[in-house]
């Protein structure tokens, strides 16, 4: 693919591309915001787990 149709590729692409709709961009706002808590969520579950159960001595500060 030679550069001529790269840019060819990606005019066409902002020429569909439009701005969405206030459903559309709450919907995708609710869904990251969801997904970042569940990744955290788990991330600090994990963290927990080992804290208390495969590192005990750090809470003991020994």
């Amino acid at each position: 693919m030679g550069f001529r149709e790269l840019v060819d590729s990606w005019r066409r692409i902002i020429l569909l591309a439009r701005k969405p709709s206030r459903d559309e961009y709450m919907l995708s706002l609710k869904m990251s915001l969801l997904g970042l808590t569940l990744v955290g969520g788990i991330a600090f579950i994990i963290r927990i787990v080992f804290v208390l159960f495969v590192f005990p001595q750090a809470i003991s500060g020994g």
